[in-house]
């Protein structure tokens, strides 16, 4: 997992939530287009959700995707990162953590979910897409994805460089002492 790191005793509290979902992109004259969703609260992010009984990330992943958006035939590129926070809902803390997969399509036709609260499907540029996106931890995961597909390995990226010149090579963050 990625992120910053809370204590122990603040983890021991909180209730865990596993969840799963996807990066997906689409090829567009060239260049990817990566699908962002937007829910009830205008925040841009991807499709994502809880795992059901026996159901690995993976397929949790493929199913959220599809559900959420409406889209069929995607095909399963690869795991892109975990990542895991923090938040209080209804007074109680809980820790999410979130398994993210690289998928692609060739459909570009979508169907937001809106008894889940999907408001919006929206297929965007790189560039556009990480300046859409509202946190930063899904930001980071864009970036990867983006590395991913254009044949860089996986690393920790500094997505400001990315934003000024997508077709450069990520970089790797350095780490704070």
């Amino acid at each position: 997992m990625t992120g910053r790191r809370e204590p122990h005793a603040r983890a021991g509290r909180a209730t865990l939530e596993t969840s799963a979902g996807g990066v997906v992109y689409r090829m567009h004259d060239g260049e990817p287009l990566f699908l962002l969703i937007r829910d009830s609260y205008h925040n841009w992010g991807f499709p994502k959700g809880h795992l059901e009984t026996d159901e690995s990330p993976a397929a949790a992943a493929v199913r959220e995707v599809e559900e959420e958006t409406g889209l069929g035939e995607l095909t399963l590129d690869g795991a892109i990162e975990t990542i895991d926070w923090f938040f209080r809902f209804r007074g109680k803390l809980v820790h999410k953590v979130c398994h993210f997969y690289l998928m692609h399509t060739d459909s570009s036709e979508t169907s937001p979910q809106r008894e889940e609260g999907i408001t919006a499907c929206r297929w965007a540029r790189f560039a556009e897409a990480t300046r859409l996106v509202s946190y930063a931890n899904a930001r980071n995961v864009l970036a990867r994805a983006h590395a991913m597909v254009c044949g860089e390995p996986p690393a920790e990226v500094v997505v400001e460089d990315l934003i000024n010149d997508p077709a450069a090579p990520p970089r790797k963050q350095r780490s704070l002492p």
